[in-house]
């Protein structure tokens, strides 16, 4: 059997890295090895940047992380082209707002794909992989009765209906998902490596104490992010397009309402109200296709795991908010541009753990009474929301009014980092 061929984006991208490095190579200055003279004199900065480098370089790296890393549901069968390429804009606007909320969703669908693997090995002498799991919670497999599309089926449906003997079990493997993915190993690679190229060139500019710029900690934040999403949707498929027909052989299906909730779903439960408010319905149950940030009930996480996606996501948030701090210090073309840099910063970082403490605190002790304080904490959670998307906002344009007036090593560039293939 021939091997598949790579995928087009990742021809590309290595073709053009290919390139780059011997443009580098050629540019390298010839130094005269006859001639002595001290290591720390020799010029480490032979190189220099203009502002579209900079910028041009941040926006890929930044586009590159987002677009690539999240990896959407299935889209149903009666969504047209454009339909699928706005609910993409939108999910890229959404980990571009909050990044720290794409790692959170990528965390929940890793322990509940843990979870069918192990469910499905149990009671099943079938091969199925993590990929199969990712799959199911992507909308991968979809009920067929009588020839047409019915429903699709989440990975607990899928289990009991093949249990009770109404479905056969698909016979799909995991190198034929992986066919069907955009994805693989090396344009994922790529895009890493991507990433790990910008931070060691910030790490670079650190060390020899060259100025950098305000949109380049931003991007940073993107790319640290990034690694986590990519580590935990490593075996999830790409950009799949058409789900796996499964055929019924009865003549009902029965609906399971019962949910029970979790710390997890009670923030999620919030977070869908208000994006309802704003005319986004992202996580209402679809009949041919999984939402778009997943069916809130269609997961369900044991305590303790439910606690830990939620600690991690409120982590990610301050790590984010963090690493925008740490231009506290850094030159500012205006006090108050420096003042707002902070405060938008801060509140980043510091709203997460207000939102940890009301969770587990004011949620906890009003969630049994369900009167005025369930209302009033979610009035604060809607809040806590607003002001968080305003604070990213306003770093997201700072990061750009920044840009009027760099200090003059903040054109400098560390030479040998220029030898590494990059965008």
């Amino acid at each position: 059997m021939s091997k598949l061929p790579l995928p087009r984006a990742s021809t590309m991208y290595l073709l053009l890295c290919i390139l780059y490095l011997c443009q580098a190579i050629q540019a390298v200055p010839i130094t005269d090895l006859t001639t002595t003279c001290d290591r720390s004199e020799a010029p480490l900065f032979v190189n220099r940047r203009t502002l579209w480098d900079i910028v041009s370089t941040c926006m890929l790296t930044v586009l590159a992380c987002i677009y690539s890393s999240l990896h959407p549901n299935i889209p149903s069968p009666n969504d047209t082209p454009v339909r699928i390429l706005l609910r993409r804009v939108g999910i890229m606007g959404i980990a571009l707002l909050c990044p720290d909320a794409a790692v959170a969703w990528a965390l929940r669908q890793w322990l509940w794909a843990r979870y069918v693997t192990a469910q499905f090995k149990e009671h099943f002498n079938y091969t199925w992989t993590q990929t199969h799991s990712f799959f199911a919670l992507m909308g991968g497999f979809m009920l067929y009765v009588d020839g047409k599309p019915y429903q699709t089926l989440s990975p607990d449906k899928l289990h009991s209906l093949m249990c009770a003997g109404f479905i056969d079990a698909p016979a799909l493997t995991a190198r034929q998902i992986n066919d069907r993915s955009k994805g693989n190993a090396i344009s994922k690679g790529l895009v890493i490596f991507q990433g790990a190229w910008f931070i060691l060139q910030l790490l670079s500019r650190a060390i020899y104490h060259l100025e950098i710029t305000h949109i380049e900690v931003a991007t940073l934040a993107f790319a640290v992010l990034n690694f986590f999403t990519y580590a935990l949707w490593w075996n999830k498929p790409l950009d799949v397009q058409c789900p796996h027909p499964v055929y019924w052989k009865s003549t009902d299906v029965s609906e399971d309402d019962d949910h029970l909730m979790s710390s997890e779903i009670i923030v999620l439960l919030v977070v869908d109200s208000y994006l309802q408010m704003i005319g986004v319905d992202a996580m209402s149950p679809r009949k041919l296709r999984v939402p778009t940030l997943d069916n809130l009930f269609a997961i369900e996480l044991k305590p303790w795991e439910s606690n830990v996606l939620t600690f991690v996501g409120f982590t990610m948030g301050i790590v984010f908010g963090g690493i925008n701090c740490a231009a506290w210090f850094y030159t500012f073309p205006t006090y108050r541009e420096q003042v707002l840099w902070c405060t938008s910063a801060i509140i980043v970082m510091c709203m997460p753990c207000l939102g940890f403490v009301i969770g587990f605190v004011l949620f906890r002790s009003s969630i049994e009474r369900r009167g005025s304080e369930s209302i009033e904490f979610t009035l604060i959670f809607r809040a806590g929301l607003v002001l968080y998307a305003a604070a990213r906002i306003l770093l997201l344009i700072l990061m750009f009014t920044t840009l009027r007036d760099l200090p003059s090593n903040a054109y400098e560039v560390v030479s040998w980092t220029s030898l590494l293939p990059h965008l």
